[in-house]
């Protein structure tokens, strides 16, 4: 879970610590949490207001891309992990002292975005050959066999074959990732 602390007495900008698990219900304000299978970001215009918006970005319909992670400088106090959802860009400040954990998101996210784009051009090639294979049908005839019969078992087994493809490449649940880069 990563806090944007309102730092405007000492003339710095949103910028968020790491919070533990055991701490996640005294965040507030503009918080983010990245968990096996969504990020949720709640919204908040500052500590003071009351009113918050829940965004959740499910993987398994939301694609993450362009994962960056912008170490500080000299005299920076905050690093950023900048990513995107969909086309939605996201910068997050993060104070410096929490680089080894961002470090691990920032490696979980990228995993994620590459898993994505692999499960997406597999999913593409299955749908493809799909599409070959029944389009294929027409050409060989079988006289014993009515067309019917035959379009029906085509339909079945293309429609099992998607089916089988889809819960195999578009995944929603990268447990998997986060086990490898973060500590929980």
């Amino acid at each position: 879970m990563l806090k944007k602390l309102t730092a405007d007495a000492l003339g710095l900008s949103d910028m968020g610590v790491v919070i533990t698990r055991k701490d996640y219900d005294k965040t507030d304000a503009d918080d983010y949490c990245f968990t096996n299978r969504a990020i949720i970001h709640v919204d908040g215009k500052s500590a003071m207001s009351k009113k918050r918006l829940l965004r959740r970005y499910d993987y398994l319909m939301h694609n993450i891309s362009n994962v960056f992670l912008e170490t500080a400088g000299t005299i920076d106090l905050d690093v950023e992990i900048k990513f995107t959802i969909d086309n939605t860009p996201l910068s997050i400040d993060i104070h410096k002292r929490f680089i080894d954990d961002i470090k691990d998101l920032y490696k979980a996210l990228h995993a994620i975005s590459y898993g994505q784009k692999q499960n997406a051009y597999k999913l593409e090639v299955a749908e493809k050959s799909s599409s070959v294979a029944s389009s294929s049908i027409g050409r060989i005839g079988n006289d014993n066999v009515p067309l019917s019969a035959s379009f029906e078992e085509i339909t079945c087994f293309a429609n099992n074959w998607m089916i089988d493809h889809k819960e195999k490449y578009k995944k929603g649940d990268f447990s998997h990732i986060f086990d490898l880069y973060m500590d929980n």
